[in-house]
């Protein structure tokens, strides 16, 4: 293990090791929230502007904000999906494009909102729902809702291939109009009070985080493992050299003592005449 070579070896170990160690340290920062949001937090109102950007993904902490936001529908917007869960019960939200007012993105450029107006368990209410505010969109309103982050697309069943069955804002704005040069929220508004008699949306507010991420600290505990095994790996590989030429001697000395028992079994035969 003193040996040069070896010795290039533990250095190159320590240097894997302090990489694995950092890599470690840098999980470990962040496995620990050393300033999480007090509890209640998501409950207090505040204006969408400081808490989400259009185009920008809704913060962890954020998701479930209670907001609130001024603007108009779009006619013809009003668009239902389905699979919408209402305290167990399978039903249908109708979603409209709100059209921020500019006072509250802080922009003159076009900016809209995907919101669930209301819930219901009958398709055809929905319809009827969706239906009447296209034909009258409630203008000028101020709502309050949670903001949460969009589900993603889903593929729809074969036998309905326009419908919607998950509150994806980018699905939606796919089928809005009045889109061009249009800046979208990428999370969703729950509206508070619902609109054309339909049933309001339960929407708890989200259960509060814990402030220490379990595994974050798993993958801080395998960088150490890993750290470890770099020295390990240099232990053995150095026993194996040093096993290794112990055998050589071993079997070099046996070879030696073969040798001389063989010419002492020569010296030691009768001459014969």
């Amino acid at each position: 293990m003193l040996r040069p070579w070896w010795l290039g070896m533990l250095g190159f170990a320590l240097l894997v090791a302090s990489v694995f160690a950092w890599l470690g340290q840098w999980q470990l920062a962040r496995a620990v929230d050393t300033s999480p949001p007090e509890p209640g937090q998501t409950e207090i109102v505040r204006p969408i502007a400081d808490v989400s950007e259009p185009g920008a993904y809704l913060p962890d902490p954020l998701v479930g904000q209670r907001v609130e936001v001024t603007g108009s529908f779009v006619a013809d917007d009003f668009i239902v999906v389905s699979s919408r869960f209402d305290e167990g019960v399978e039903g249908y939200w109708v979603t409209g494009q709100l059209r921020v007012d500019p006072a509250d993105t802080g922009s003159d450029a076009p900016t809209s909102l995907a919101v669930a107006v209301g819930w219901t368990g009958d398709r055809e209410t929905a319809d009827a729902a969706a239906r009447a505010l296209d034909a009258d969109p409630p203008q000028d309103v101020a709502l309050t809702g949670r903001l949460i982050s969009g589900e993603g697309p889903a593929v729809p069943p074969r036998s309905e291939p326009w419908e919607i069955t998950r509150m994806d804002p980018a699905a939606l704005l796919s089928r809005w109009s009045d889109i061009e040069d249009l800046d979208v929220y990428r999370g969703y508004l729950t509206s508070a009070e619902p609109f054309a008699g339909l049933d309001d949306i339960h929407s708890p507010a989200p259960e509060e985080r814990s402030s220490v991420n379990w595994l974050n600290i798993f993958y801080a505990v395998e960088w150490a493992v890993f750290a470890g095994f770099a020295f390990y790996m240099w232990y053995r590989l150095a026993k194996d050299a040093w096993e290794k030429e112990l055998e050589a001697i071993e079997d070099a000395a046996i070879a030696a003592g073969a040798e001389a028992d063989a010419g002492g079994t020569a010296e030691a035969a009768p001459a014969r005449d």
